[in-house]
C-alpha cells in the first residue's frame, strides 16, 4: 500500500517529458563585452601608471622631503627659506632673520613697503622704498646706534634731535638754515677755516649771557658791504690788544710856518709829526696832526686820544 508521496513523486515523473539529450546554459561574458571589459581594465592601469609617475615627477621637481618641499624647510623655529624665494601674495609674519653669514634681500620691481598697523586694524606706520626715495610715515622716527642704543637722530612733528657727538657736514656749499639755530659750539674741522655767510640777509649772533669768538691759531676776520655795527646797550665796548689799527682813514691837512726864534743846532734834526685821532658828530673817524684845524664840516670835534 502506497503512501500518498510516494504516489505524488511517481504521477510527477511520469508527467515529465523525457529527452534523449539534455540541454547546458553558459555561464559568463563573451563576444562583444569581454572585449570592451579587457579594454577598460588596460585603460585604467595606464592611467594608474601614468598618474603614479607624474607624482614621482612631482615630487622629484618640488623636492619633496620629510623637513619641508623645495627651499622651505619646518624647522622648530619656524619655517626656514634657502635661496630666491617669490610671493605672489601677501605674507602675514612675526619676525624675518637672515642667516648669520649672509644679508637680508628684499627685492622688488617697483618699490617696498612695509606697514605697521594697531589692533584695530589701523596704519601706525609706514616705511617705503622706492626706486626715487625712502618714506617713512609715523609718529616719531628714530635712528639709534648699534652699541648701547643711543638715539643718533630722531624726528617728530615738534622737533628733530642730532645725538651725535659731531655734525659733519661735507658738501662744498655748506649747511643752509631757512630759519634759527640753536646751538652751544661751532667748530671747524682742522686746518679748516670757519664761516658763516649771509649772502642776502644779515647774520645775527644773540645769547643771553653773551656771545664768545674765538680763534685760538689764527685772525678773526668779520666783513660786511655796508655798517658794521657794535653796539652795547648796558655795558661796555673793550678792545684789548698790543695794537689796534684803524687803516684807510682820511687825514686831515695841516701847515705850519717857521719861525726864526725856533732855529737852533737841534732844529735841523727831523722831528717827529703826532696825530690824533677825531671823530666827528656824524660817527666818521679821521687823523688830525696835532694842533691842527678841524677838516671836518662841523664845528664841534672830540679827540680820542693822540
Amino acid at each position: 500500500q502506497m503512501t500518498r508521496e510516494q504516489y505524488i513523486l511517481a504521477t510527477q515523473q511520469n508527467s515529465l517529458p523525457r529527452t534523449d539529450h539534455p540541454q547546458f546554459y553558459p555561464v559568463g561574458i563573451y563576444g562583444w563585452r569581454k572585449r570592451c571589459l579587457y579594454f577598460f581594465v588596460l585603460l585604467l592601469l595606464v592611467t594608474m601608471i601614468v598618474n603614479l609617475a607624474m607624482t614621482i615627477w612631482i615630487l622629484k621637481v618640488m623636492n619633496f622631503t620629510v623637513d619641508g618641499m623645495g627651499n622651505l624647510r619646518v624647522t622648530k623655529n619656524g619655517i626656514r627659506l634657502e635661496g630666491i624665494s617669490e610671493f605672489l601674495l601677501p605674507l602675514y609674519v612675526k619676525e624675518i632673520h637672515s642667516r648669520k653669514d649672509s644679508p637680508l634681500v628684499l627685492q622688488s620691481d617697483r618699490n617696498i613697503t612695509v606697514n605697521a598697523r594697531n589692533h584695530m586694524g589701523q596704519l601706525t606706520g609706514q616705511l617705503t622704498v622706492g626706486a626715487d626715495a625712502v618714506e617713512a610715515q609715523c609718529k616719531r622716527f628714530e635712528v639709534r646706534a648699534s652699541e648701547g642704543g643711543k638715539v643718533l637722530f630722531s624726528a617728530d612733528e615738534d622737533e628733530v634731535v642730532i645725538g651725535a657727538d659731531r655734525l659733519k657736514v661735507t658738501g662744498t656749499e655748506g649747511a643752509v638754515f631757512g630759519h634759527s639755530v640753536e646751538t652751544p659750539h661751532i667748530r671747524a674741522e682742522p686746518s679748516q677755516d670757519l664761516k658763516l655767510e649771509s649772502p642776502t640777509r644779515s647774520l645775527v649772533m644773540e645769547a643771553p649771557r653773551g656771545v664768545q669768538v674765538n680763534a685760538a691759531a689764527g685772525d678773526l676776520k668779520a666783513t660786511c658791504r655796508k655798517e658794521l655795527h657794535l653796539q652795547s646797550t648796558e655795558g661796555e665796548i673793550f678792545l684789548n690788544a698790543d695794537t689796534i689799527r684803524l687803516g684807510n682813514l682820511p687825514m686831515g691837512s695841516f701847515s705850519s710856518s717857521s719861525s726864526p726864534s725856533s732855529s737852533s743846532p737841534s732844529s735841523s734834526a727831523p722831528r717827529q709829526t703826532i696825530y690824533e685821532l677825531c671823530a666827528c658828530p656824524n660817527g666818521k673817524l679821521y687823523l688830525s696832526p696835532a694842533g691842527a684845524g678841524s677838516t671836518c664840516q662841523s664845528s664841534s670835534n672830540i679827540c680820542l686820544w693822540s
